[in-house]
């Protein structure tokens, strides 16, 4: 059954992000979000669905397609949101959203540039922050696991992204997918020297593996590894191949407290997408 699908094309960091504005049950959402993501369609990484708010001091609700968490979709959706108020030069709007996989509010603060947006988003603190050893093809290699309510990111420190590096990035999240029930699995290839980050989404129930080329939530959990990790509050810009993500981690008393991540987003296309389901 052919199906139309109102939507608006948005660039957070190059993340690419297709957000639905038409209504659609829950049960489609799948199959629509990988159509949609298809090289023979709109073609992004990830697809959310806008829907009515059900806590009143929200202003709107994101639905990931997967269940997932997506911090560069809720900026996507705040600056949708912002741009509608038809903002002035430098002027901010603040926007709360709902948003799946966490029961956290997400509070951003969109600003209008000359040419873009910034939005600031207060992200969802983990619930756990440890590290453990992967074994693999014999050699051991010690990673960061931060666990939240329905999604894990887990920090890989590395001196270059070679393709062996990708393979045990790939290796590991298949692998968690078979010890853990997360709606999401991040590998975040990390390179110290030089703050560059390469994350690797991977969500089972869409069977989406994505080298990304922004990940905001990942920026996140790397911010909040390093705080906790170092024992002191972490601010730094994470290189990526889409851009630059900036991330506050604050601590006091060496208990981290707030996480918040910025960056540009642009709206790049608005329309309808035809899909055969």
């Amino acid at each position: 059954m052919r199906r139309e699908i109102s939507f608006v094309k948005v660039s957070p960091t190059q993340n690419m992000t297709i957000l639905v504005k038409s209504n659609h049950d829950e049960g489609e959402y799948a199959p629509i979000a990988v159509r949609m993501m298809s090289y023979d369609n709109v073609y992004a990484e990830q697809v959310g669905f806008i829907q009515e708010k059900a806590r009143p001091d929200a202003d709107a609700a994101l639905q990931m397609a997967g269940g997932e968490f997506c911090g560069n979709a809720c900026m996507a959706l705040a600056v949708l949101m912002a741009n509608q108020q038809d903002l002035h030069p430098s002027g901010s709007q603040s926007i709360i959203l709902e948003a799946s996989g966490t029961d956290q509010l997400i509070d951003c603060v969109v600003t209008r540039t000359e040419e873009s947006y910034l939005c600031q988003a207060r992200m969802p603190l983990p619930l756990k922050l440890e590290t453990k050893i992967f074994r693999y093809s014999g050699n051991e290699y010690m990673v960061g696991l931060i666990q939240y309510s329905d999604f894990l990111h887990v920090v890989v420190e590395v001196r270059q992204f070679t393709n062996p590096v990708k393979k045990i990035a790939h290796s590991l999240a298949k692998l968690l997918e078979i010890t853990s029930d997360n709606q999401l699995i991040g590998i975040l290839l990390f390179k110290p020297s030089s703050n560059e980050l390469l994350p690797l989404i991977y969500i089972p129930a869409l069977d989406s593996m994505v080298w990304e080329r922004g990940c905001g939530s990942g920026s996140a959990s790397l911010g909040a590894y390093m705080a906790w990790k170092n024992k002191a509050s972490f601010e730094g810009a994470i290189q990526q191949p889409g851009g630059i993500i900036g991330v506050l981690a604050h601590l006091e008393q060496e208990e981290l407290v707030s996480l918040s991540i910025s960056g540009h987003v642009n709206i790049v296309a608005e329309g309808t997408a035809y899909i055969d389901l």
